[in-house]
């Protein structure tokens, strides 16, 4: 089953369970979803929903930050639970030692010579491990590899 059609179950089981909370995260993914396929005139494969969705978790990241330094914990708490909901649509994150892995394969490939070469680096990371990590992560990373 597609992404968008588990999201469409997902959002039908939440309002018979009245899970509100959950229902409406998910209605503001699936109008995300829709914004694209009307702007785009496209239908969005699951690779573009997890771009969404990657996007999603960023701004709830975000958003928690953003909650502690105010000190409304009651919103953290709404934040981080749209944060969990969102990740379990989205595939296992990978490890360190394997986006290291990864990157170390990329740099010898295209035969980085320094921080230049960081534009290539990411383009071709950012294909290749799609929304496994985010790409602050994979910069991160690819930093460290570089500098080092």
């Amino acid at each position: 089953m597609s992404l968008k059609n588990q999201i469409k179950e997902d959002i039908k089981a939440a309002m018979r369970a009245k899970e509100t909370a959950k229902r409406d995260t998910l209605r503001n993914i699936q109008t995300a979803i829709k914004q694209i396929e009307v702007d785009e005139r496209r239908e969005v494969t699951d690779t573009d929903i997890e771009k969404i969705l990657m996007k999603y978790a960023k701004q709830r990241e975000d958003g928690i930050l953003q909650f502690q330094e105010a000190d409304r914990e009651d919103l953290v708490v709404k934040e981080s639970a749209e944060l969990a909901l969102v990740k379990s649509y989205l595939p296992e994150p990978i490890g360190d030692e394997e986006l290291e892995q990864i990157l170390k394969k990329i740099i010898s490939d295209i035969k980085a010579k320094g921080m230049q070469d960081m534009g290539k680096i990411m383009g071709i990371a950012k294909g290749k491990i799609g929304s496994k990590a985010d790409g602050a992560r994979i910069n991160t990373v690819a930093k460290k590899l570089l500098l080092s």
